[in-house]
């Protein structure tokens, strides 16, 4: 036998319609903030996946991380082997990485290849819920058999203005662009 849901009444219907549009566009949530990223093409023997970590910081301080917005590694080893690798982004690690219970719902994903990438920031809820200030947001890579590399571009919360910073990477992270609109 099929039992289908309650009906609700088209008054309750309409009131939860109504709190979903405000609460989309309401305070953090209204910003727009994304980061490209570029993994450099590098010429080496044997090329390996970066894994790579983005983070926010209190600008000027090293750590704690105040939220995780994204971290990139081996998601399809077997037995969650991609795991034993994340402690290479130092940085990362030790400012908050190792408390961070992996996979991470909205923050962790597979690797990438080399070329640009975007990641949209602006629904992440660990974002919204930062307390106004100004914030340092972190990348850093990692390649096996390759380097590490780390770089901060300020940030301003919540975004009253548009903010737009460029950092280029050295050598395992390339070009580097957040952009912040309200």
């Amino acid at each position: 036998m099929h039992r289908s849901a309650p009906r609700l009444p088209s008054r309750t219907l309409l009131a939860l319609g109504a709190l979903g549009a405000f609460g989309a566009g309401s305070s953090a949530w209204a910003a727009t903030v994304q980061l490209k990223l570029e993994l450099p093409r590098l010429n080496v023997a044997e090329y390996h996946r970066p894994y790579i970590a983005v983070w926010v910081e209190k600008a000027g301080e090293s750590g704690p991380a105040v939220a995780q917005l994204a971290v990139w590694y081996d998601v399809k080893k077997q037995n969650n082997a991609g795991t034993k690798w994340l402690k290479d982004m130092r940085q990362w690690w030790r400012q908050g990485g190792r408390a961070l219970t992996v996979p991470a719902d909205g923050v962790t994903a597979a690797t990438r290849a080399p070329g640009e990438h975007a990641i949209s920031l602006d629904t992440n809820a660990a974002l919204a819920a930062l307390p106004p200030g100004k914030y340092d947001l972190v990348i850093e890579s990692s390649r096996e058999a390759g380097g590490r590399e780390v770089q901060r571009l300020p940030l301003t919360w919540p975004v009253k203005a548009p903010q737009s910073v460029k950092v280029q990477g050295e050598h395992e992270l390339g070009a580097l662009e957040l952009t912040a609109k309200p």
